[in-house]
């Protein structure tokens, strides 16, 4: 294990899916092993002064990136910071909470790449980039559910937040090491989501061209490696239907549990990992989820080996 903390960063807009993400990382990891940070505590206002300022909490303006860099360059020395909350609720702030940083770190938030200090604290960075129709369904459902808005409310914040959201937001996507985007299917539902990987070379990922040629035709029909472009740049890409058997992602997950185990065959890979919650609150599966948080999981264990240094 290295000397000081690993420190993964989870960037992307609201309801993007980085605590859904986070969650399986958690348990990959051990929970007792991963502090989570969440940098939309940073607010520099809170609900009520954000209205009456005519300022979005999505703009830089409104957050303090400073504090957030300087908690970050200390959390990566090993060292504890004192992490305000903003509390979604009442859209005030609690007491601030002290954090002592343990091996692995995952920083998500909205603004967490926004400036170079922060992006130079990370060891991987991951953006999170759902299409916006699947973005706005769950924000719809998250908070509606969870934070007691209206249908109505919740896509009029929406619409404010939008000019941010392309000023501030979309742009960090071009400073991650892996792009994360799920997405429907041409017939499935929004429970049987894909996932496209953007893997940038900014870090070494697994040879996955040779993981799919030896799994042989059966498995290629539902997980692909291919070439293509993002943002301009030449990168790798994976794709994972929503719709692969066990038997179709077994070798993508034995290669990454093998790495994971440090080199062991074995890798005890929790029962609930990939599992999301349907519309009607039912429990199912999603191998592109799975496979999302292996491959992120994969990429903080190297990192914790020194490989990223």
């Amino acid at each position: 294990m290295a000397q000081r903390p690993i420190i993964l960063g989870i960037v992307g807009d609201s309801a993007a899916g980085k605590t859904t993400l986070t969650r399986g990382l958690a348990q990959l990891l051990g929970p007792d092993n991963v502090t989570i940070i969440c940098t939309d505590d940073y607010h520099r206002y809170d609900r009520k002064q954000r209205a009456e300022l005519g300022i979005t909490a999505l703009h830089p303006d409104c957050n303090y990136l400073d504090i957030i860099q300087q908690h970050l360059a200390l959390l990566r020395t090993g060292q504890p910071i004192l992490k305000p909350i903003y509390n979604h609720k009442t859209g005030t702030f609690d007491p601030p909470e002290y954090i002592k940083p343990r091996n692995f770190v995952v920083v998500e938030g909205l603004l967490g790449f926004s400036t170079r200090g922060m992006r130079d604290c990370y060891d991987v960075k991951a953006y999170l980039a759902p299409p916006e129709s699947l973005r706005t369904r769950w924000k719809i459902r998250r908070d509606t559910a969870k934070r007691g808005y209206t249908e109505e409310q919740v896509l009029g914040e929406m619409a404010k937040r939008e000019p941010d959201s392309e000023q501030f937001i979309r742009p960090q996507r071009s400073t991650a090491d892996l792009v994360v985007s799920f997405y429907p299917g041409q017939n499935g539902p929004d429970t049987q989501l894909n996932v496209r990987l953007v893997l940038r070379p900014t870090i070494p990922h697994p040879d996955f061209v040779d993981v799919i040629e030896r799994s042989g035709a059966h498995t290629r029909s539902a997980v692909r490696i291919e070439l293509d472009r993002d943002m301009g740049k030449p990168v790798d890409v994976l794709e994972v239907d929503g719709h692969a058997t066990d038997e179709q992602v077994k070798e993508l997950q034995d290669v990454l549990c093998e790495e994971m185990a440090n080199g062991s065959q074995l890798c005890n890979i929790p029962a609930d990992l990939g599992k999301v919650t349907g519309t009607t609150g039912e429990t199912l599966q999603s191998h592109p989820l799975a496979i999302s948080q292996l491959l992120i999981t994969y990429h903080m264990l190297k990192a914790s080996r020194g490989v990223y240094v």
